[in-house]
């Protein structure tokens, strides 16, 4: 069973042939394609690669079980395939948000832009940022679908493994759906009802893509039955909860150093997280009114940044999504008890769910 150090570098062997392909066949399509390829390669780089490690330890937790030694070449092109299409969700997803970085660099409407502008072509450079950006997502998305029809032709279980991934798909693009809803309908929404709507877009855009269906699609190639099938969807869906629940509480308290996005950047995009919704709930009506002013202002200060942490700590929102992280965590770990899955792989599992909670970026 290989390592995290493995999976990583076998994803990036297979990106790199992913990449080198499609050069060969878009070779005669022009220079201005050729740099568009390279945008589309700058986006693959860099990253943790959980998605496609909670791949391949679903993989893991039913081949262990049947003696398998060795990895197929399939599960390889899904574990890329997942990152390939996380890359396609990030550029649009900071295309919606109007984020000027990622990991770090220039987000993939930023580059594009500069792109425009680097090399003196007419019209306005913002707007065909914008515009290249939808479209390199786009083809993100085909390659994503790509490598993994290759990987899945012969296997046994491609119709199961098919199902997962186009699921995913689209429980994505609601999830996405959602979210920006919320930004718009939170005002014409009972504060009630903050909250649910916040874990729903949470269920729907992270934690299924990010945990849980990676682990079905592994297990999927590896020919999971019923039962295990439900044991990593009760293990997968909490975990990725707590692991979105975390990635909101960076967005709002990350250090930048970490985390490659500017401090309080959910705060500037006007993010309707659980962390707003429920310290809303504990403000008085004026206080309420205070921060919906500041919320979703592409240009609050740092001083203003400061003042909303500061007022989501004191409401004791944050405390109480750190213990909803916990929460999941636990409700994760508790369904590994008994769970008819590789004892090996279960230590991965947990190794795993560590990693995706207690990050810092």
């Amino acid at each position: 069973m290989a390592s995290s150090t493995a999976v990583i570098d076998q994803v990036s062997a297979r990106l790199d042939a992913l990449v080198a392909l499609m050069r060969e066949e878009t070779a005669a399509y022009g220079p201005d394609a050729s740099a568009f390829l390279s945008s589309a390669e700058t986006t693959l780089r860099g990253g943790k690669r959980l998605r496609a490690r909670f791949c391949h330890a679903g993989w893991a937790a039913v081949a262990g079980l049947r003696g398998a030694d060795s990895e197929p070449s399939a599960l390889w092109d899904a574990c890329a395939a997942l990152e390939v299409f996380q890359s396609a969700a990030l550029v649009h997803d900071d295309l919606i948000d109007n984020s000027d970085t990622r990991r770090g660099r220039p987000s993939a409407h930023r580059a594009l832009e500069a792109s425009h502008v680097g090399q003196g072509w007419s019209g306005n450079a913002i707007e065909f940022g914008r515009a290249a950006a939808v479209l390199l997502g786009d083809l993100l998305v085909a390659w994503s679908d790509d490598l993994l029809e290759a990987g899945i032709a012969v296997s046994p279980h491609a119709d199961a493994v098919r199902a997962e991934y186009a699921r995913m798909r689209r429980d994505v693009t609601i999830g996405q759906f959602l979210d920006i809803a919320e930004e718009s309908a939170w005002s014409v929404t009972d504060d009630g009802a903050h909250a649910e709507r916040a874990l729903r877009v949470v269920s729907l855009k992270a934690a299924r893509y990010s945990v849980e269906q990676p682990l079905l699609i592994g297990a999927a190639i590896a020919g999971a039955d019923d039962s295990q099938q439900a044991s990593l969807r009760a293990f997968g869906h909490p975990l990725g909860m707590a692991f979105q629940l975390r990635d909101d509480v960076l967005g709002v308290f990350g250090d930048e150093r970490l985390t490659g996005k500017p401090a309080g950047d959910d705060l500037r995009e006007g993010k309707r997280t659980l962390l707003i919704a429920w310290t809303r709930e504990a403000l008085a009506p004026q206080g309420r009114r205070a921060v919906d002013e500041l919320l979703g202002d592409p240009q609050l200060t740092a001083d203003q940044i400061a003042s909303l942490q500061a007022t989501i700590t004191e409401s004791g929102a944050l405390h109480r999504v750190e213990e909803l992280i916990s929460e999941y965590a636990e409700a994760g770990e508790s369904a590994l008890a008994d769970a008819p899955l590789d004892a090996g792989a279960l230590e991965l599992l947990r190794a795993l769910a560590r990693d995706a909670t207690q990050r810092t970026a």
